[in-house]
């Protein structure tokens, strides 16, 4: 029998190790950038739930949804469990909606939580009562807690993610330094968030944004925000024989239904109607300074549903993400958070043009939308 020849026993074993790295290389990369790819998918279905790309294709898992009520302490209450198919135990997520008449039923809420099922998790979207009738109050903190306790009492797959947008992410925080909720809860993501809530009305009342060094700058606000407030405190713009009129003419302008708000005004007293016409044409400047007494009384009540100054027994990671343009909660509230968030738990804050108030920005460059892929994956990370 003639020896292998050296020079073809060589090309034979390099052969070999080119087959292999051909194989197993892009397999390395792939499972390296496993959830860059999970959050881009991700980001294609909640900015478009038609969309059908390739990766897309190949991250979405069918879903089923379910109407459930929840019951809590604060009474029954109204929820909807996304749930994805064809995993046997996926974590689970607590997606918490902003303040909006149509609560757990607001489109851009319902394509979050169907992107986050067809990502792989079962979505709990509890409606907060409050936070649909545009108040936001310390009952719905045990709202926010006491739905995690069910969904991870439902999965049994431990801890879950709660995903808080806009003023829910400021309850979320403070249910999560709760003891009776914290066991619960797996990581925090919070989407326009605020740290104090009187400094945010202030904000909404004024136009100008305080940062963590005491600097002021004026961005221009969305009179939508004082909007909301006069909203929850009417008996202190209006007398009480106009607040049932007011409420009803305020909601409905609130509610995206002028024409319904302007017929109401006929029914209030002419300083009433005066003060009704100033909200319906934006003017909020011609309110500030009763804004301001307002807002100055009623510190103690917005303080104690704000996180600052109470994170103290915050002991789950934390994720921030926020609008640079958004102008209902303005981006420096996330820079009050970065300073009081405990620097363990504080995992990651992206303050970025590619994302308003709540929805991400299509338009955006591509770097700034690499960076929020770059987030989302740290979140699908911890969350899983």
């Amino acid at each position: 029998m003639q020896p292998v020849e050296p020079t073809r026993h060589f090309l034979r074993f390099n052969f070999l190790w080119i087959v292999m790295l051909l194989i197993v290389l892009p397999a390395f990369v792939i499972y390296s950038v496993r959830y860059e790819l999970r959050s881009y998918a991700f980001l294609i279905q909640f900015l478009d739930p038609h969309a059908s790309g390739l990766l897309v294709r190949l991250e979405r898992h069918g879903l089923d949804t379910q109407e459930v009520t929840l019951s809590t302490t604060q009474g029954p209450v109204r929820a909807r469990l996304y749930v994805p198919r064809g995993i046997a135990h996926p974590p689970g997520m607590v997606l918490v909606h902003g303040i909006h008449h149509l609560g757990i039923d607001e489109p851009r809420l319902m394509n979050f939580a169907r992107a986050a099922a067809s990502s792989g998790f079962s979505v709990l979207t509890p409606e907060i009562a409050a936070l649909a009738d545009y108040h936001v109050d310390g009952a719905s903190i045990s709202t926010i807690g006491e739905s995690t306790a069910w969904l991870q009492q439902q999965l049994g797959t431990g801890p879950v993610t709660i995903v808080g947008v806009s003023f829910a992410g400021g309850l979320s925080l403070l249910a999560a330094c709760d003891p009776r909720y914290a066991p619960n809860i797996r990581a925090l993501v919070l989407m326009g968030a605020y740290d104090n809530l009187g400094r945010v009305v202030r904000f909404l009342a004024t136009s100008q944004a305080e940062f963590p060094d005491g600097r002021t700058e004026p961005y221009a606000a969305h009179d939508y925000g004082a909007s909301v407030f006069v909203y929850s405190h009417l008996d202190q713009f209006f007398p009480e024989a106009d607040l049932p009129v007011a409420h009803g003419a305020l909601r409905d302008w609130l509610w995206e239904q002028p024409a319904d708000a302007q017929s109401l005004l006929q029914r209030l007293s002419l300083p009433s109607r005066a003060t009704m016409q100033i909200l319906i044409a934006r003017q909020i400047d011609r309110l500030r300074p009763k804004l301001l007494e307002m807002i100055q009384a009623d510190d103690l009540q917005l303080s104690a549903i704000s996180p600052q100054g109470k994170l103290g027994a915050l002991h789950v990671p934390v994720f921030l993400l926020h609008g640079s343009t958004d102008d209902i909660i303005p981006s420096t509230e996330t820079l009050w958070l970065e300073k009081d968030i405990p620097k363990p738990y504080l995992r990651a804050a992206l303050i970025t043009p590619a994302f308003s108030h709540v929805d991400p920005d299509k338009h955006a460059v591509w770097t700034d939308q690499l960076r929020l892929v770059e987030f989302l994956a740290g979140v699908l990370r911890t969350a899983d």
